[in-house]
């Protein structure tokens, strides 16, 4: 008994992986490593460089990278469009007026009212053995300089097996005023994915945010794009589009290597649940307050908060260099749901 007790001790250290979190205040960011080999990096360089702190870049167990490098770190063959689609993201196209989903250092600031999030302060961090946790603190500030919502996000960083997971709890509090999130297909947890994970495109495509302006995004080399969304209900491809489910994955490869990548949507958010913003270009978005855009005109959802109110947001992003069969994902969106 005691022979069999020290071997399940002895195993259980050896898988155990150690999530060590990493204040690099000289480059402004939170390097996040799983057994010293990186895995995502909190960064937060300014208003020069992004108008919102992201996570980037976002590596699956064998150090390969699912997100898109440009514009912080072009790569051949992909896509330059959308500027302000970097890593992975929070925010919205329509917020007091103000969009906040498409402000970048690209756009021209004087035909139409933008905001950016001013991250504030790094709260907590903590390592720990298969788990790590970073609680900070941002200003949605408008073009204006009005103070519109106060921030406070903690992700949670976990590493099992070759599976790596991140829950975003973001707290959103309206501090001076009301706050209204109009309806929006713009928003509002999202990852821009690598041009391997895009779905195949063959034809030019032109794409506008919500101010009308457009962007024109043509058909690249498909070699080695091999990404295909399919949702809980089954639907699969670019059809996940506008369509409401719990969780979406996407599954695709780079090299050699499976990738899978998956949002998870939680009971407590708002329009649970939600409609994807999943795009074949590589924006893969869920969105709970682009009703009125999603269902053609037949619904709308805009969310306020009235002065001092708050509500917070849970969203689940799963890594996984494996297929992930669909009773895994419902048990992970199960597991999810118990999170407050």
């Amino acid at each position: 008994m005691a022979a069999t007790l020290t071997l399940a001790l002895i195993a259980g250290a050896a898988s155990a992986q150690r999530v060590d979190l990493v204040h690099n205040e000289a480059n402004k960011k939170v390097e996040v490593n799983v057994d010293g080999k990186p895995f995502t990096a909190y960064i937060y360089p300014g208003q020069e460089v992004l108008r919102k702190a992201v996570l980037y870049p976002v590596l699956t167990a064998n150090g390969t990278a699912i997100t898109r490098g440009w514009p912080m770190d072009p790569r051949p063959d992909e896509r330059v469009d959308h500027p302000h689609h970097v890593g992975v993201w929070l925010n919205h196209g329509d917020v007091n007026g103000y969009d906040f989903w498409n402000s970048s250092n690209a756009v021209d600031r004087t035909k139409h009212k933008y905001g950016d999030i001013h991250h504030t302060g790094i709260k907590s961090l903590k390592s720990g053995k298969n788990k790590g946790e970073l609680t900070v603190t941002a200003d949605w500030i408008n073009q204006d300089g009005g103070l519109t919502l106060k921030e406070t996000t903690t992700y949670i960083f976990r590493a099992e097996g070759d599976r790596r997971i991140i829950d975003r709890i973001t707290t959103l509090t309206a501090p001076e005023g009301d706050v209204t999130f109009k309806d929006s297909k713009e928003g509002v947890f999202a990852i821009r994915l690598a041009r391997q994970l895009e779905h195949p495109s063959t034809k030019p495509e032109l794409f506008t945010d919500a101010s009308g302006i457009a962007t024109k995004v043509p058909a690249l080399n498909n070699n080695g794009v091999t990404g295909s969304y399919k949702n809980k209900e089954g639907v699969k491809g670019e059809d996940v589009w506008a369509k409401r489910s719990v969780w979406t994955n996407l599954t695709g490869q780079i090299g050699n290597e499976k990738v899978n990548v998956a949002i998870i949507d939680h009971p407590q958010n708002v329009s649970y649940p939600s409609y994807w913003h999943a795009r074949g270009y590589g924006l893969f978005a869920i969105n709970p307050m682009g009703t009125k855009e999603f269902t053609n005109g037949k619904e709308a959802q805009n969310f306020q908060l009235k002065k001092g109110e708050s509500k917070t947001f849970r969203y689940r992003l799963v890594v996984d260099s494996k297929d992930m069969a669909d009773a895994d994902l419902d048990k992970l969106a199960a597991d999810f749901a118990k999170v407050k």
